[in-house]
């Protein structure tokens, strides 16, 4: 049953790690985008609007905020399964629970990231490239879902049979 688990971990884990660094690309995109054109847009907008920190030249109220979200969430989660490949691999205790906080903390923040891609959803009058980046973000958080149950189960069954051995020596 271990090796069931860990072979859906790991595809999981590769599959996240493309979605990841699709997401991390749009959103730098995005980021350089904005930091290019808002000193142009910025500069006739009135005073409380021109001193707002994440002001983004297209998209909607909600685009600054979804993409700085997806951007540490694409970081974080090319992170978290570039290491959990590598604790996968491994299969014992000690690197399947890091690999489990490692994935649960990433699927808060990529979570995070998709409220914010539903209200840019819900606000409507996005250009392409951040739709993209919308519904990258929300099928990762399913995957990233998928993955950190998986990894669960691996817990489980790794806590199951050390007790059944008789603990830790």
């Amino acid at each position: 049953m271990a090796t069931q688990a860990q072979s859906a971990v790991s595809v999981l884990l590769v599959l996240n790690l493309v979605l990841y660094f699709i997401i991390t690309v749009i959103a730098s995109w995005a980021v350089n985008h904005a930091l290019e054109k808002s000193f142009e847009s910025a500069s006739t907008l009135t005073l409380p609007a021109r001193l707002f920190p994440i002001y983004f030249p297209f998209g909607n109220m909600a685009t600054g905020f979804f993409v700085i979200f997806s951007l540490i969430a694409g970081v974080m989660g090319m992170a978290s399964s570039a290491t959990g490949i590598t604790n996968v691999t491994k299969w014992d205790s000690s690197n399947i629970h890091t690999a489990s906080v490692s994935s649960l903390a990433t699927f808060a923040v990529t979570i995070l990231a998709m409220g914010f891609a539903w209200k840019e959803i819900e606000l409507g009058w996005t250009d392409s490239n951040l739709r993209t980046l919308e519904v990258i973000t929300i099928i990762t958080s399913a995957t990233q879902l998928l993955c950190t149950g998986a990894v669960q189960i691996g817990v489980e069954e790794m806590v199951v049979a050390e007790k059944q051995v008789g603990g830790r020596v």
